[in-house]
């Protein structure tokens, strides 16, 4: 009797610690802060918070890692070029820390500046130049990816062609591309392919693709999607065409620049013909090329000729640079 007593005793208290357990359970999965807050984040996505703004589940791009300093940038719209640039750039870089990056060069010029009796113009035009620096730098980085990007366009429209030709679907192309074709264009089509993974419409992902890509042949490949999606029609042959009219652009793009090379080599040695006899005459007779900027009207001269060197490169820019 003793040991069925003792028995139900500790059947009962496993029973009572049990129930006690299963309600908190319930209370925590149900009503407890972490249910709450992921209520709230449904709540918010599905558009039905009161008075809150519809959230995204796809990755935004932050100005910085500081929640602090990115709610500051963020209030800023002049930073969203820039941001768009150093997306195109592919440095990876951040809109923080490239401003951080950018005024080091001013500032080490205007200490340098102090310490050396400049007159204010040329001390102006150095800071001016020190301060663009960053930026032409990111330029010519954003340059270069798209320049790599458009010679890797017929080969990647050649594989969407094959591809679509075997029997793949759009969606599953994209990633094919995206895992077989080399940086940084397979890189583009794998994140196109991820956002429409993730629910983006295939629509809204090529025009993300040719918004991050501002090329015209991505757009021609892209408006061939779209058309066809919307008016039906032969999407391989299409993309065919559009990796052979590319190809012959590049090719025609080839032949130009190499007629035009002759042009660009005389814009280089005029342009640097002066400095170099300026270079040659400090050696040889400093006396004499030194009237240039002692004297005041030597300084006139100086920089009349400085501008003047100026405007005939950007004017031989303007002619050898043939746009196809």
């Amino acid at each position: 009797m003793d040991m069925v007593f003792s028995a139900f005793a500790v059947l009962l208290f496993a029973a009572v610690i049990f129930m006690v357990e299963g309600t908190w359970l319930w209370w925590t999965t149900s009503h407890g802060k972490s249910a709450r807050r992921i209520a709230k984040r449904l709540d918010m996505m599905a558009g039905r918070g009161e008075g809150l703004e519809r959230i995204s589940i796809l990755k935004q791009r932050r100005y910085a890692t500081s929640p602090l300093l990115e709610r500051w940038l963020t209030r800023v719209p002049q930073l969203a070029p820039l941001d768009r640039l150093l997306l195109q750039s592919g440095l990876g870089w951040q809109v923080a820390p490239f401003l951080g990056g950018a005024l080091a060069p001013p500032l080490a010029t205007l200490l340098t500046l102090q310490f050396l009796s400049v007159p204010l113009l040329p001390a102006g035009v150095a800071l001016a130049l020190a301060a663009a620096a960053p930026y032409a730098v990111l330029l010519r980085a954003r340059a270069a990816r798209l320049k790599h990007i458009e010679l890797q366009l017929p080969e990647a429209a050649d594989f969407l062609a094959r591809a679509l030709r075997a029997g793949h679907s759009f969606a599953n192309v994209l990633k094919m591309v995206g895992d077989e074709m080399p940086e940084p264009i397979g890189g583009e089509f794998k994140a196109t392919y991820e956002e429409v993974n993730y629910g983006v419409p295939m629509n809204e992902a090529l025009h993300n693709m040719a918004t991050r890509i501002p090329l015209t042949d991505l757009r021609y490949l892209v408006l061939a999607v779209l058309i066809q999606r919307e008016s039906g029609g032969n999407l391989a042959e299409l993309l065919g065409n559009i990796g052979r009219l590319t190809r012959s652009r590049l090719k025609l793009l080839g032949q130009v620049n190499v007629l035009s090379a002759e042009g660009r080599m005389s814009a280089w040695i005029l342009g640097l013909l002066p400095l170099g006899m300026m270079a040659i005459s400090c050696l040889t007779n400093y006396g004499y090329i030194s009237v240039l900027w002692t004297h005041p009207s030597g300084v006139r001269l100086l920089w009349m000729a400085a501008g003047m060197m100026l405007l005939g490169v950007a004017w031989m820019r303007v002619l050898i640079r043939i746009r196809i």
